[in-house]
C-alpha cells in the first residue's frame, strides 16, 4: 500500500480506533468491578434453589469440590452441599451441574436423597434457551416430574404421561434438544457425583 494511501487511512480512522480502545476498556472496567456482585447474587440464587428443593433441610454444609468430565475432554467443577436438618442429620444432597444446551451453556442446581438414589428435583441457575420453547425446562410443571424420579439412568420420550413417576422424562414438545440436554447433564453428573462421593464417605 503506498506511503499516502498510509497516512491517508490513519488520519481518516484515528477517531474510531481511539473510541473502539476506549470503549473496550469501558467495557472491561465495567465488567470487573460488577463482577464481585454478580457472583454473589449467584451464591445467592443458590442457596434459595436449594432450600426450596430441601425445605426439610435447616443448613447446607459444603461436602466436596469434585470435578466432572464433559464431552470432548473438557471438565467442570462441582460443589456438593450436605443438606442437615435441625437435628444434624443428612436430610439429602445439592450441587451445581452443567452441560451445553441449545442455545448456550445449561447450568443446574440439583438435590437428592441422602442415599443418592431418587432426586428431589432440579431448578435452573443459569440458561439461556429459546424463549417460549426451551426456556421451559425452567417450568415446575415440566420438572416436577424429576421430582421423586431415580437419581441415575433417565431416558427421554417425546410422548407419555408427564405426571407418571419413573425414570422416563417426557420431553417439552417443540424443544427435544433442550430437554435432551437437561437429562444428559443430569445423568452425566450424577453418576459421577454418586461414585466420588461413595469413595470420599467409605
Amino acid at each position: 500500500m503506498p506511503l499516502k494511501k498510509v497516512k491517508y487511512f490513519i488520519e481518516q480512522s484515528w477517531l474510531l480506533i481511539i473510541s473502539a480502545l476506549f470503549f473496550g476498556l469501558l467495557i472491561a472496567a465495567v465488567n470487573a468491578s460488577l463482577a464481585p456482585q454478580i457472583e454473589r447474587n449467584k451464591i445467592n440464587k443458590l442457596d434459595n434453589l436449594m432450600k426450596k428443593l430441601l425445605p426439610q433441610a435447616e443448613k447446607f454444609k459444603v461436602a466436596a469440590e469434585l470435578q466432572i468430565d464433559l464431552a470432548k475432554g473438557k471438565k467442570t467443577k462441582s460443589t456438593i452441599y450436605k443438606a442437615i436438618s435441625k437435628n444434624g442429620e443428612c436430610v439429602g444432597w445439592s450441587f451445581n451441574c452443567s452441560g451445553a444446551g441449545f442455545a448456550d451453556k445449561i447450568e443446574l442446581v440439583v438435590a437428592v436423597d441422602k442415599n443418592f438414589e431418587k432426586m428431589a428435583g432440579f431448578d435452573c441457575l443459569s440458561s439461556n434457551e429459546t424463549p417460549g420453547f426451551g426456556d421451559k425446562i425452567k417450568e415446575a410443571k415440566w420438572r416436577k416430574q424429576f421430582d421423586g424420579a431415580p437419581a441415575e439412568n433417565l431416558t427421554l420420550a417425546k410422548t407419555g404421561n408427564i405426571e407418571k413417576i419413573d425414570s422416563e422424562i417426557i420431553a417439552i414438545s417443540g424443544a427435544t434438544v433442550s430437554s435432551d440436554a437437561v437429562v444428559n447433564i443430569l445423568n452425566n453428573a450424577m453418576s459421577q457425583i454418586k461414585k466420588q462421593m461413595t469413595k470420599i464417605q467409605n
